[in-house]
């Protein structure tokens, strides 16, 4: 399911997904990829990964230790748009 704002941006779009996808992949917050490129070096192998979009904004939901899905958020800031993804993903817990 993709859901877009009304009057937000359609460059966002994709940004969202890729964050999504990259979630589900890794069943880890992109905010992590973010953090190991952050610190360069050798994290900087990170940027290898095709399927990892290393910017805050993706969340998996993951219930009974299995993945359901994942959240993902684009259009603010990198901070805004892990915000609104964990607003997300506590607005759906039971």
């Amino acid at each position: 399911l993709t859901e877009r704002m009304d009057n937000a941006q359609f460059g966002s779009v994709t940004p969202a997904l890729d964050k999504a996808r990259t979630a589900a992949a890794f069943r880890r917050p992109t905010k992590v990829f973010e953090d190991i490129i952050a610190q360069g070096g050798a994290g900087l192998r990170i940027m290898r990964l095709d399927e990892a979009m290393p910017i805050d904004g993706g969340l998996p939901l993951i219930r009974k230790g299995a993945l359901i899905g994942a959240i993902g958020v684009s259009g603010g800031t990198s901070a805004q748009d892990g915000e609104a993804a964990a607003a997300c993903v506590a607005a759906l817990a039971p």
